[in-house]
C-alpha cells in the first residue's frame, strides 16, 4: 500500500443522489492538534467541503476500525470514532435528534443521526455481517429530510474495512 496517497485521491466522486460502496485502498494520514493550531482548524472546518470532511471520515473510520477490529456494538464506534474526528480537528455531534414535518406537522424528533459531522456531513453507524438496501435507503431519507449533501453508512462488521463504506449523496456538486 502507498502510504503517501491521501484518501481524497481514492474517494470516486458522484453528483445526484446516490450511495456507492468505497472500495479503495485508504491511507489514514494521522492528524494531532495542539494550542493555536486546534482553534485554527476549527475554524477550518467551517470552509470545508462536504468531500474534505468526507475524505477525514473515511480515514477516521479506518483509523478506528484498525485499532478495535470489528464486531462490537456501534455505540463502541460511535464515541470512539467521534473522538477521533475531534481529533483530526472537526466538531462532531452524536445523537442528534432531526425534526421531520408530516402533514402539515412538525415532529421534533423524526429520527436521529448517529454523528453529524462540521454540521455538513451525517454519519450512519452498523455494526452487523451485512449492509442490506433498506439501509443505504435510510442514509437517502435522512440526507433528504435534512437538506444535507453527504451522508456516509459505515459498516463496523464488515471482515475489512473499506468494503464497509458507503458514500451516498443528494444534489452534491462536485
Amino acid at each position: 500500500m502507498n502510504t503517501n496517497r491521501h484518501e481524497s485521491d481514492l474517494l470516486p466522486r458522484h453528483s445526484g443522489r446516490d450511495c456507492r460502496n468505497l472500495v479503495q485502498q485508504s491511507a489514514s494520514p494521522d492528524t494531532s492538534f495542539s494550542g493555536s493550531e486546534w482553534d485554527r482548524s476549527r475554524a477550518e472546518t467551517q470552509r470545508m467541503t462536504e468531500n474534505d470532511i468526507g475524505t477525514l471520515v473515511v480515514g477516521a473510520a479506518i483509523a478506528v476500525y484498525r485499532e478495535l477490529g470489528p464486531g462490537l456494538l456501534e455505540t463502541v464506534y460511535e464515541v470512539t470514532l467521534a473522538r477521533e474526528l475531534d481529533e483530526r480537528g472537526l466538531t462532531v455531534d452524536r445523537q442528534v435528534p432531526i425534526a421531520i414535518t408530516y402533514k402539515g406537522i412538525r415532529f421534533v424528533e423524526g429520527f436521529r443521526a448517529d454523528l453529524i459531522v462540521a454540521g455538513k456531513v451525517i454519519v450512519e453507524l452498523k455494526s452487523v455481517e451485512r449492509v442490506t438496501a433498506a439501509h443505504k435507503k435510510q442514509v437517502q431519507t435522512y440526507l433528504r429530510l435534512t437538506g444535507f449533501k453527504l451522508g456516509y453508512l459505515l459498516n463496523f462488521g464488515e471482515a475489512v474495512m473499506k468494503t464497509g463504506i458507503t458514500r451516498c449523496v443528494n444534489g452534491l456538486e462536485e
